[in-house]
């Protein structure tokens, strides 16, 4: 067995714990596209020769770029931030603001990291404004990902950047290639709704289309597209066209505190 890499983010909804079951029906190919990348899990444990990975968040996007094209002074900048001074409210809340002020590249790319490892919960959350909205996350001591950076940097020289519209990502995909989509999840309850990760809404409209978008890519031409979400009666619907289904429970935190866990469905749908 080949060891399990995990993303240097703390990524709600990463798909580490899946990854397993996502490559086992993930068909062949040389090329993978993935229009919703996030945290990089599946990229990080699969292995196609070249890949595409798209991803709406501006910053996040900006920080693998950063990554792949300048890994050691990166590392080194951002294991500054990862010291006990910084461990606290009032210095993050004062970077916090800095980086919500600021449009240097760089600097936002070490701040989105710090931010992502001393925030609340790992959250990635935008207001409408666009500034970044996590509060403190209070923890005793944020571990430093400096060996999943450098894994990440490594894997990412075989990778390609965009930062654009699923639809856009699609249109890439040529015959032969491989498209895994990890869109934001349909909401299980009229409360549980979460659309600020990036400041773009991805409602149930989007949802319906990213499965007409497969469902075109891969009837037009050679290309497989796999996708995941919560295994829902609406979703079953939109996904009624694919050629393979597979459900699976998976185990939610859904109390603050982690000791309340219950397990949900997903599903993973493949047309080609």
């Amino acid at each position: 067995m080949n060891k399990k890499h995990r993303s240097f983010l703390k990524w709600a909804g990463g798909k580490y714990s899946l990854s397993d079951v996502i490559n086992k029906m993930l068909p062949k190919g040389k090329h993978l596209i993935e229009p919703f990348v996030g945290a990089g899990s599946i990229f990080l444990n699969s292995d196609y020769e070249h890949y595409t990975l798209n991803d709406i968040n501006k910053d996040l996007i900006n920080l693998y770029k950063i990554l792949q094209q300048k890994p050691q002074n990166y590392i080194e900048d951002a294991a500054k931030l990862f010291v006990p001074e910084t461990n606290q409210s009032e210095v993050y809340y004062q970077l916090r603001k800095e980086f919500n002020a600021t449009s240097d590249t760089y600097y936002r790319s070490l701040l989105f990291l710090y931010m992502n490892r001393h925030g609340y919960n790992g959250l990635c959350r935008y207001n409408k404004s666009g500034g970044y909205n996590v509060p403190f996350g209070k923890y005793k001591r944020p571990y430093f990902p400096e060996a999943e950076l450098t894994f990440f940097a490594e894997k990412s020289q075989n990778a390609t950047f965009v930062c654009e519209g699923y639809r856009e990502t699609f249109k890439r995909a040529k015959c032969g290639d491989v498209i895994y989509c990890d869109p934001p999840y349909v909401p299980l309850s009229k409360t549980a709704s979460f659309t600020s990760y990036s400041g773009n809404g991805f409602g149930l409209d989007e949802q319906a289309d990213l499965a007409n978008a497969a469902e075109e890519v891969s009837s037009s031409s050679k290309v497989s597209v796999l996708i995941s979400n919560h295994d829902t009666i609406w979703t079953r619907k939109i996904y009624e066209n694919a050629k393979r289904f597979k459900s699976i429970k998976v185990s939610r935190t859904i109390s603050q505190n982690g000791g309340g866990r219950k397990k949900v469905a997903e599903i993973l749908a493949l047309y080609r």
